[in-house]
Formats: structure tokens, C-alpha cells, sequence
């Protein structure tokens, strides 16, 4: 079972370069540069944020999933230069079964310099030594070649490919899964650090 200590305060998480906090309404207009950038949302296959508002509304469904304790939401802030680099999600968090899925985006110019790679192990050694998660779970398009090659670094393998699942923009869209289990998971040695 999940340990729900964690949704009474938010775990906030900090790597070598890395901290990892609750996101926040203040957090909208980061969200919206993101969101609204092309290169970003291009396999997304969700609606583009093109106001603040939109972005503010975002924030404020996923902090009530905190507080009905259906998911994490972590800003992920560069410490040296306190810049907001992304965000990463736990949700459609199942208790009983103790697994979620995840979800992550990130502004582009912080690509290929491994901070969701070292976003990641931090969260998911949270995830699976403290939260007590048994499984974790990624679906993505299949176009995404980005998002696959981490995911395979980090562990996950494919469990399953369905075919026009997903009704976006139109047109029925394919899905790839992956997952990763807590004993697929190597711990890193160089732990986030759990602030309280």
C-alpha cells in the first residue's frame, strides 16, 4: 500500500543540482512556455496552452489531486540559477495496487544535459524506498523517440503496443506502455536528499 504520510506534507526532493518542490499558481506562466512550445508538445497530443489562465487552471487540477491523494506534482527548479527547468507527475495514483503513471515535460533548451535523467532518480527512488510504489507506468506516442530512449535508460521495458487507443485532434492515435517495477529499479547511491 502507498504511504499517504507524503500527502499530508509535500515531499520535496533535492539532487546535486536539482530541487524538486511542489508546484505552484506562481508557476503558471513557466507552465505556459512549455506547454505552448511546439517542440515540447508535439507528441504530447494535448491541447496547447496559449493563456496563463489555461496553465493556472492545469496547476490548480493537479493540486487538488494532491489533496485527494491521486497524485504528485514536482516543479523542477535548477538550484545554482533557481530556473525552472520542468515538471514531472505521479497520477492516476492506485493505492490498493500501489503503481501510477507518470508524466514529464521540460523546456528544451535543458535537454540532453541529463536533468530528467537526475530528476527521475531522485523521484523515483522517493517513489519506490518512501511512497512505497511497486510499479511505475509511461505511455507515450510512439513518434516520441526522446521520451522512449530515457525511459529505456531508466529501466523501463514495453509492455504493450495498442493500436488507435487514443481519439486526439481528430484522428485515433497508437500507444505505446512502458513500465518499470521496484526491484527493475537499480538505487542510485547518490539519493535525493527527502527535505521535511
Amino acid at each position: 500500500m502507498i504511504d499517504e504520510t507524503y500527502f499530508k506534507h509535500f515531499p520535496t526532493l533535492e539532487s546535486e543540482r536539482l530541487l524538486l518542490r511542489k508546484l505552484e499558481l506562481t508557476d503558471a506562466p513557466e507552465i505556459q512556455s512549455i506547454r505552448s512550445d511546439e517542440r515540447v508538445m508535439k507528441y504530447m497530443d494535448s491541447e496547447r496552452q496559449s493563456t496563463v489562465g489555461q496553465s493556472e487552471r492545469f496547476i490548480s487540477m493537479k493540486l487538488k489531486m494532491y489533496q485527494e491523494n491521486t497524485g504528485i506534482f514536482w516543479a523542477i527548479i535548477e538550484k545554482s540559477t533557481n530556473t525552472f527547468i520542468g515538471d514531472f507527475s505521479f497520477f492516476k495514483m492506485d493505492h490498493k495496487n500501489s503503481r501510477t503513471e507518470i508524466g514529464y515535460t521540460s523546456k528544451p533548451e535543458f535537454w540532453g544535459k541529463g536533468y530528467m535523467q537526475e530528476a527521475m532518480t531522485s523521484i523515483f527512488n522517493f517513489g519506490f524506498d518512501k511512497l512505497n510504489l511497486h510499479n511505475l507506468e509511461a505511455n507515450i506516442n510512439p513518434g516520441n523517440d526522446k521520451s522512449r530512449a530515457i525511459l529505456t535508460k531508466m529501466g523501463f521495458q514495453k509492455e504493450a503496443y495498442f493500436r488507435e487507443n487514443y481519439y486526439y485532434d481528430g484522428k485515433y492515435l497508437d500507444s505505446e506502455i512502458y513500465s518499470l517495477l521496484s526491484s527493475d529499479f537499480k538505487t542510485d547511491n547518490t539519493k535525493a536528499e527527502l527535505r521535511t
